[in-house]
């Protein structure tokens, strides 16, 4: 009986732990906002690319969507998305950055980037770094 408690309270700790660093839920960034009708067509076609698992070609879409509107910070965050999904976390992180850069004072987007930043720096191993991101975006939350 002992050991079945010893179990279940190692089972509890470890559960715990990663409650710690897993990102919180909360809704996609919003939809990209744009005057520009090929930007919108280009960006939608991306989350249908990336809904389809079709990552290079979401890629692409958003790439020309950003030669078009280079200072969009949703289009960086939805290219941000795209390379965490490729297993690219500093390339996702980078962009995230970016993304964040020309959010202004869009809270909601620049906690999701944050989030995302968390996500990256997950995958690379820095859990203190992904702890880091995930309270910045908690903080951002908390403001709105």
């Amino acid at each position: 009986m002992t050991l079945l408690r010893i179990v279940a309270a190692c089972a509890l700790g470890f559960l715990a732990a990663c409650a710690t660093l897993a990102p919180p839920e909360r809704p996609e960034a919003p939809a990209v906002a744009s005057e520009n009708d090929a930007v919108i067509a280009l960006a939608r076609n991306a989350r249908d690319d990336m809904s389809a698992g079709r990552l290079s070609t979401a890629a692409a879409n958003l790439e020309r969507a950003l030669r078009i509107e280079p200072r969009n910070p949703t289009l960086w965050h939805e290219l941000a998305r795209v390379n965490l999904h490729q297993g690219q976390a500093g390339q996702a992180a980078q962009f995230a950055g970016k993304s964040n850069s020309f959010a202004g004072d869009n809270a909601q987007l620049r906690a999701a980037n944050w989030r995302l930043i968390g996500q990256a720096l997950t995958q690379t191993g820095d859990q203190a770094g992904a702890e880091a991101a995930f309270a910045k975006a908690a903080q951002l939350d908390a403001q709105r």
